[in-house]
């Protein structure tokens, strides 16, 4: 953000991670944090600098609280984890000093530095190692920076593939006799004296404290259209090397949906990319480069102002928020690519707080 004219104005949209700490950035409450649009918002969970919730002893860390970034993402798990040393007592009533929930890049350095403290932690992933990182698509391109990783060092990555960064992971883990309680499904934290109960689909397990680096997964946003119910229709891509000489609809103005679109026109697809906005916003530097050359090279058709009517199983129909043309386009697949919506209820069942916010990030004017 800078300011313009004497008021507060955003310079690059996409340069902003949506961090819920931003609330207390700022002594005088100058700093408002209202990512998203004016239409759909965006929760956030209430967390402190220090990561940790409105509920003493459970920190959040990662995409959950709104930093997306790996390289943050993996700062954030080793400073939560020092934050509560600094903090809180271990128990001997509880099994754990340390819970972790989610084996993503926060929760992966989370455990790292747990260990490195020699915290006595369990890490549970509900999915496989990697958790968000693991759903990529596998020719998908890592864009990271150098990082930190406690007990292992620094690690200088700009690109790689997804592949790699798990197989460093594994490395990272194994070599520290770590194991992670994976597909096992965290359902249930709550407040026992002076300790935290965490049940999950297979067990119950007690801790002095809990990080939640669960990202924010949950179940996909969908679009609530007729049709979208049929089976080309896809919420994450996986294989694009399989995929050959089709017609396919992109959903969504977001990196997901930019990379794969990228990665579909790179296997001979051709591919429509359908965003409700008149622009693209919120993307990384090098995607809006990289899309913009395909646009250039017509290699993909982008439909901005456009949204979904309803989808066939042949074909697919376009309205426009801009002017009343309906477009009809020869389509074999759908790829959506239209968010995930944050686990609001698990969060509020746990006590944490959730705020929805609207519109653009905005400095408010003192």
């Amino acid at each position: 953000m800078g300011l313009n004219n004497g008021r507060g104005q955003v310079i690059n949209a996409s340069r902003c991670v949506g961090h819920g700490a931003c609330f207390h950035a700022c002594p005088v409450e100058a700093i408002t944090l209202c990512i998203g649009t004016e239409q759909r918002g965006v929760e956030l969970p209430h967390i402190s600098q220090e990561f940790e919730t409105n509920i003493p002893g459970i920190f959040i860390a990662g995409e959950l609280g709104g930093m997306g970034l790996i390289r943050n993402a993996v700062e954030e798990g080793k400073q939560a984890v020092d934050y509560f040393i600094k903090k809180y007592n271990r128990s001997s009533k509880a099994q754990y000093d340390l819970i972790i929930v989610g084996a993503g890049p926060a929760g992966i350095s989370a455990s790292l530095n747990a260990v490195k403290n020699k915290l006595k932690c369990l890490t549970i992933e509900q999915e496989s190692l990697g958790g968000t990182v693991s759903s990529f698509p596998r020719a998908k391109i890592v864009m990271t920076s150098p990082m930190e990783l406690p007990l292992w060092g620094k690690i200088k990555l700009v690109e790689t593939s997804k592949t790699e960064l798990l197989n460093l992971w594994t490395s990272v883990l194994q070599k520290n006799k770590i194991k992670i309680k994976e597909h096992e499904k965290v359902e249930e934290i709550t407040k026992q004296e002076n300790n935290f109960i965490v049940k999950t689909n297979k067990g119950h397990y007690s801790s002095t404290g809990v990080v939640l680096a669960i990202g924010r997964r949950g179940s996909p946003r969908k679009l609530g259209v007729p049709g979208e119910e049929r089976e080309n229709v896809y919420y994450r891509l996986l294989e694009p090397e399989l995929i050959h000489d089709k017609d396919i609809l992109v959903v969504g103005g977001g990196d997901s949906a930019i990379e794969s679109a990228v990665l579909l026109t790179d296997e001979n697809n051709r591919v429509t990319l359908s965003y409700r906005s008149e622009k693209f916003s919120r993307i990384k530097p090098k995607n809006h480069e990289r899309i913009n050359n395909y646009i250039k090279k017509k290699k993909i058709r982008v439909l901005f102002n456009s949204n979904v009517k309803e989808i066939f199983s042949d074909h697919i129909i376009l309205t426009f928020s801009n002017r009343s043309e309906v477009v009809k386009l020869k389509n074999d697949l759908t790829y959506i690519f239209a968010g995930g919506i944050l686990p609001t209820r698990f969060l509020e069942e746990v006590g944490i707080k959730v705020t929805k916010k609207f519109g653009d990030a905005v400095l408010k004017h003192s």
